[in-house]
């Protein structure tokens, strides 16, 4: 991609700072369509390509650049999903969207251990956490597209449908749809503080191998779904019922040595992560109905896992201010 500062032309970009700025705007969007904060990148990082491979002439004509920027990664995203369920129909597993920290313990996963430019993090707001995510994956790529745009960042139908190639009739009731299917799936809601609760709850009984303390903080009909993207030793299915899980939980702690769990922020939800030698190995998003724990999604595909690992530098760093919870 030409570099923002020479877009090509062989002279300053006087509007460099307005278009640079739709930059977090579209990798939230980007984000929230994919579930997937690499392929969000690719999609913002192609959308400026399209954006500096124009003419200064076709720029300045353009009355709106950050409305011409979201229509792009829009289309683009749009070509993604389609193509990403062929994708995924071959994915080792199951597919759960990429898990994404707070803003103050984002990492990059470079060796430099240097922290990522913060126009680039996502906003945490409850479009983001692990369970809506998941409904979204359910849904067909139009009507994702529609329901994002229009529900969570407020375009008029009108701008969607030439997004989505359809009416502002047809995009209404996609949205519409979608819609339906997000209150079908909502647990009741539980106040974050119990949540926080529940969550440090349950990691002390796992630390301590407490069976029945864990059975009696899972729904009996809870779920657990675990994506390892093919490591050696992933689930393949989901797990059913409280003691399965339980039983799977502490299996697991015995074949990983020197497991040290960590409570986070996990899609700015209360979630856990499971460090190995102080490189983070697993992470965990939680859905609590009432007083229990209804759904845990547990991600160990290292390529989903980049915020979450430091390099050598951040890492020695990180374990001198963040001493483990025993």
């Amino acid at each position: 991609m030409t570099t923002p500062s020479e877009p090509g032309h062989g002279r300053p970009d006087p509007g460099l700072s307005a278009i640079m700025s739709e930059r977090r705007q579209l990798t939230n969007l980007a984000y929230r369509l994919l579930g997937s904060l690499a392929d969000a990148e690719d999609v913002v990082q192609e959308t400026y390509a399209r954006w500096y491979a124009m003419s200064r002439q076709q720029q300045d004509a353009i009355a709106s650049p950050g409305a011409w920027l979201t229509k792009v990664a829009g289309r683009i995203c749009l070509n993604v999903l389609t193509s990403a369920r062929v994708r995924r129909e071959t994915y080792v597993g199951e597919w759960i969207p990429e898990p994404l920290p707070e803003p103050t313990e984002w990492i990059t996963g470079r060796s430099d251990g240097l922290a990522v430019d913060p126009a680039d993090r996502i906003t945490l707001d409850e479009s983001i956490n692990m369970a809506f995510l998941v409904v979204l994956e359910s849904m067909t790529p139009a009507e994702r597209v529609a329901f994002i745009l229009h529900d969570v960042f407020r375009y008029p139908f009108a701008e969607v449908a030439e997004i989505v190639g359809r009416t502002p009739a047809a995009c209404r009731q996609l949205a519409s749809s979608a819609r339906r299917r997000i209150r079908a799936a909502q647990a009741p809601a539980t106040p974050a503080a119990r949540q926080a609760q529940i969550v440090r709850d349950f990691k002390q009984a796992w630390e301590a191998k407490d069976i029945d303390a864990l059975i009696g903080l899972l729904d009996p009909d809870a779920t657990a779904i675990a994506d390892g993207g093919g490591v050696v030793g992933s689930l393949l299915r989901p797990i059913e019922g409280a003691e399965q899980i339980v039983r799977s939980l502490v299996h697991l702690e015995g074949m990983l040595r020197n497991l040290t769990i960590l409570q986070r922020t996990v899609n700015g939800q209360p979630g856990l992560i499971a460090q190995q030698d102080g490189v983070t190995v697993s992470v965990y998003a939680f859905e609590v109905a009432g007083d229990r724990i209804k759904r845990i999604w547990a991600v160990r595909n290292p390529d989903k896992l980049r915020p979450w690992t430091a390099g050598p530098r951040h890492q020695e760093s990180q374990e001198q201010q963040v001493a483990p919870e025993r």
